[in-house]
């Protein structure tokens, strides 16, 4: 055994308190032949894997792993991801005081193994009562970058930014909803790395750069989701985007109607985009290959086909609490169009209906505390299985309802702005996905808070209320 396996093994078996512990982990390296080395924060098994040649698995071979119980580490973790596939490397994210973090990733050696873990090993009880989350990891490449003025074009972006930062390989620019000659106010800078875009998140941090006599807005962009082929198979939706906001679903439906008559389906339209449904998938890869770049009352539209909406969306939000990189961490400050300034204060109570029923902002509820006496039995249960009366919480009620509906757990981004008197107010804002034909709606209200925990329940208030009106996005 080589001696950084020792070292490792060793040292393992000191942070995590115990010679079974050690044992077990010694008895892994000696079966698999992988070697298990600590190093910045993670402990990583494998990588490259015994008797490996060549350069590593290219990128969508690797897995996230969430919501892991602290107490559970590789000697565990690797016979239940050695099921989907060879295991190129497994790292485990580690804390000083020897726990793990939550959360690890592996890496296969092929695509196909990273995705049959996904299909196979989400939701896969690891201990009674504990259930692991996977979902596919990606090397983001992608900025968002924000405040951007609206008059610039894309080239005068993509200059901008290959001035000021190195390997930009594309700017992506969207057209103002309202006034096409415009951008929206933000730009995607794509880059020919994640090193690379990771040092030019660095570089544009607000208060170390002006663009255009401007601070700008930057953080990770969030990543493009791949979905895997099988299921793209039988997508039968087309995704519409770059509408004029006063372009009707009837007019969207009787354009894609034209190339063959009465095979849309249906059209659902939100804001300047729209997803068009057809009767037949031949139908819809046709209609996308005709209708991508057509103008429809003065725009022209980008036609892709939809990808589907599952419930590993944001799952980096909600596994035990770690909130991984993401625009909920944005840096900076909204565009003005994004935040409302009306009024300030604490939340207010807001009724809610939903479905023709009085829901939260919640019941009053039964909030009594009751001794636990020794020997009393607790059965583990999913907060799924109860019913809405427990809760007290409008974005725990959020959540529930998400997850009644075969929705996508809710995910909240976080904006912030300064009141006249100096203090930072926040705002969240809420978007949900469905997973049943992959359209999607954001809530924001119209009121600031001083507290996260107020902004949050706020943002559930409202979104609750929405939904309890909107019935055409309810399942």
């Amino acid at each position: 055994m080589h001696k950084e396996n020792k070292a490792a093994a060793n040292g393992c078996g000191k942070i995590r308190s115990g010679t079974e512990n050690e044992a077990a982990l010694l008895a892994l390296m000696e079966r698999t032949g992988y070697s298990i080395v600590q190093e910045n924060g993670q402990r990583k098994f494998g990588g490259p894997p015994p008797g490996w040649e060549g350069p590593p698995p290219p990128r969508g071979c690797e897995v996230f792993v969430g919501k892991i119980p602290r107490d559970v580490y590789e000697d565990e973790l690797v016979p239940v991801f050695e099921k989907a596939g060879k295991i190129y490397a497994f790292r485990l994210m580690m804390q000083f005081s020897g726990e793990n973090r939550g959360y690890a990733f592996v890496m296969y050696t092929a695509k196909e193994e990273a995705q049959l873990a996904i299909k196979t090993l989400n939701n896969y009880e690891i201990r009674p009562g504990k259930f692991i989350g996977v979902c596919v990891s990606l090397d983001n490449c992608r900025l968002f970058i924000g405040a951007i003025p609206k008059e610039k074009k894309k080239e005068e972006i993509l200059n901008e930014m290959k001035k000021v930062t190195e390997g930009v390989v594309d700017v992506i620019v969207y057209p103002n909803a309202t006034d096409k000659n415009k951008n929206r106010g933000f730009a995607f800078v794509e880059y020919e790395s994640h090193r690379a875009a990771a040092m030019a998140r660095r570089r544009l941090i607000p208060g170390t750069l002006q663009l255009w006599g401007h601070t700008i807005q930057v953080d990770w962009a969030d990543p493009e989701r791949e979905v895997d082929e099988e299921t793209m198979q039988r997508v039968k939706v087309l995704y519409v985007r770059n509408l004029m906001i006063s372009t009707t679903e009837d007019t969207i439906k009787a354009e894609f109607n034209k190339f063959k008559p009465g095979v849309v389906e249906r059209v659902k339209k939100l804001r300047d985009y729209a997803f068009v449904h057809f009767f037949h998938r031949e139908d819809a890869v046709a209609a996308m290959s005709v209708m991508n770049g057509k103008c429809i009352d003065g725009a022209i539209i980008e036609v892709t086909l939809a990808k589907p909406v599952s419930k590993e969306i944001n799952w980096k939000q909600h596994f035990n609490g770690q909130i991984i990189p993401s625009s909920e961490n944005l840096l900076g400050f909204p565009n003005k169009e994004d935040a409302h300034q009306k009024s300030l204060g604490k939340p207010g109570s807001l009724p809610v209906h939903l479905n023709g029923q009085h829901s939260p902002g919640p019941p009053e509820l039964e909030r009594s505390i009751y001794p636990f006496f020794p020997g009393k039995k607790l059965t583990p249960i999913s907060m799924y299985s109860l019913n809405s009366s427990h809760f007290s919480s409008a974005a725990m009620h959020l959540d529930y309802f998400c997850n009644k509906n075969n929705w996508a757990p809710p995910e909240y981004y976080l904006y912030s702005t300064t009141s006249q008197d100096g203090k930072i107010l926040l705002l969240y804002k809420v978007i949900i996905h469905s997973i049943v034909d992959g359209s999607q709606s954001s809530f924001m209200p119209n009121k600031l808070c001083t507290t996260i925990e107020d902004a949050k329940e706020l943002a559930a208030q409202f979104t609750l209320l929405h939904l309890g009106k909107d019935k055409s996005f309810q399942s």
